[in-house]
């Protein structure tokens, strides 16, 4: 059986990756640091405490940890507030599956922007819990954030379809004991070991059905 849907948000709700990326990078640039080859994949999944202490530490950005996630986060604001970028027939994925199964969020985006998407997304009323990585110990790809949004839905996680589109996703949820459908990225290809962890892999949010999801419970 399946007893509930996790959804993460950016890269399988709205195609924010490359908005963040570009934010970031210039962020970097513009502040005396230098982007690393590896950087957006290392970033992916991080909390914004660990990414923000990131971008001052190791690259070398001349801020404190605490001015690069506020001034990077309203710059997200500011993008978001212009426009969200949904993810082509995610909103009725969402719902669709919502009519079937209690649904969870598990992002790694602060809460105020996991707000403004699900509120200019029409999504609010669909999920049961919604959780940010910035309200637990460790980001991706710890388990910690699926495994309180399992808990916040009195579920167990090994019982659960988690939906995720990076790496260090993949391998948080996998760490979490839910069964992982991965949606990837075009432009941010799976690691090896992390496309090893999903039960299924999907070319787009678009081809999770109720009946592939039902199929994950055997």
């Amino acid at each position: 059986m399946v007893d509930a849907v996790l959804f993460d948000l950016d890269g399988v709700i709205v195609d924010s990756e490359p908005v963040w990326e570009e934010v970031r990078r210039a962020y970097v640039a513009e502040h005396g640091g230098v982007w690393q080859p590896d950087t957006q994949r290392r970033l992916m999944g991080m909390s914004t405490g660990e990414w923000a202490a990131y971008l001052s530490g190791e690259l070398g950005v001349d801020r404190s940890a605490e001015q690069v996630a506020a001034e990077v986060v309203a710059e997200m604001t500011r993008r978001y507030a212009q426009r969200v970028p949904l993810i082509d027939d995610a909103d009725a994925v969402v719902r669709r599956t919502a009519a079937r199964w209690p649904l969870g969020l598990a992002s790694s985006s602060p809460t105020r922007l996991i707000a403004a998407a699900l509120e200019a997304t029409g999504l609010v009323d669909a999920f049961g819990a919604t959780l940010s990585t910035e309200e637990t110990a460790r980001g991706k790809p710890a388990p910690d954030v699926w495994l309180a949004v399992a808990a916040r839905l009195g579920v167990d996680p090994a019982r659960c379809v988690a939906v995720e589109d990076s790496s260090n996703g993949v391998r948080s949820a996998a760490a979490a004991g839910c069964r992982v459908v991965a949606v990837p990225h075009l432009s941010y290809p799976l690691d090896p070991d992390a496309a090893a962890l999903a039960a299924v892999r999907l070319p787009s949010i678009g081809a999770l059905t109720p009946e592939l999801l039902t199929g994950l419970g055997c």
